[in-house]
């Protein structure tokens, strides 16, 4: 079904990267680990290693999962937006070309979540 609005919607938007004061919005999501419904919409900073993005943020964000401690995510099987992806460790997250809004999902071989049914 179609919707049609009932008037012309211009406004500004207020996510642009202007709004969030040197930092940027990051979506990462973690295939198969249905304990997570949806990406996680993270806070980085640009000028972060993608190795700290992995140890500092991805790895706490995860860590409730039971298979978390057995994730590989830097050598796992890397997105960014839909396109594959070998991110650079130790580059920046703007040098990985990691941008405002990107969205990375990371695969880990033989961890299809709980009991390989998906959660």
């Amino acid at each position: 079904m179609s919707v049609n609005a009932l008037y012309d919607y211009k406004f500004e938007p207020k996510d642009k990267v202007e709004n969030f004061h040197g930092m940027q919005l990051l979506y990462v999501l973690w295939p198969n680990h249905l304990m997570f419904c949806s990406p996680f919409a993270l806070l980085v900073q640009p000028d972060m290693t993608f190795r700290a993005l992995v140890d500092e943020v991805l790895k706490p964000a995860t860590a409730s999962h039971p298979e978390a401690a057995k994730a590989d995510f830097l050598g796992g099987e890397w997105l960014l937006n839909d396109e594959p992806f070998t991110p650079a460790p130790d580059a920046s997250l703007k040098d990985n070309g990691i941008d405002h809004k990107s969205m990375l999902t990371v695969t880990t071989p033989g961890l299809d979540g709980l009991a390989g049914a998906g959660f």
